[in-house]
């Protein structure tokens, strides 16, 4: 066994499982539970924020997740395969165009929010306004009849 199969199966055996992290895209509002240890106590502690970026693979894969507390930009990079994180949760998909959103750091106000991304929305809307348009004639026919 040579010295890279040696790293790779360690690293094998630090990573978490596929399905306990979901799958993040840049632009994503996530709630980031992190594990505090302070003494012989542990308590969990909800990060809510922005992904505006992604790097490395593996083992080594980190987001950087920036949110906003009394009007400062606070930005937590944070490794995704970490024991400390129990949990990711993802609160809304946003459409992102580039892959870092650094731009975000100077943006105040509306300008910082991003379009939201209608995922399979289309065909959805598509068949609830027809659904409107099928259960409107049925109510004017019910008035009709009440008259």
């Amino acid at each position: 066994m040579n010295v890279h199969q040696i790293v790779e199966s360690v690293v094998e055996k630090q990573l978490k499982p596929a399905g306990e992290l979901p799958k993040l895209a840049i632009g994503d509002t996530i709630d980031l539970h992190y594990r505090i240890v302070e003494g012989d106590k542990e308590r969990i502690q909800i990060f809510q924020g922005v992904v505006i970026g992604m790097k490395g693979r593996g083992i080594n894969r980190t987001v950087t997740v920036r949110r906003i507390v009394a009007n400062e930009g606070v930005e937590r990079i944070v490794p995704l395969n970490s024991p400390r994180i129990a949990k990711i949760d993802i609160v809304r998909h946003a459409d992102a165009r580039r892959s870092k959103l650094y731009y975000l750091r100077d943006r105040v106000g509306k300008s910082r929010r991003l379009r939201d991304q209608r995922r399979g929305l289309k065909n959805v809307s598509a068949s609830g306004s027809a659904a409107a348009a099928t259960a409107a004639p049925a109510e004017s026919s019910a008035d009709a009849a009440s008259e």
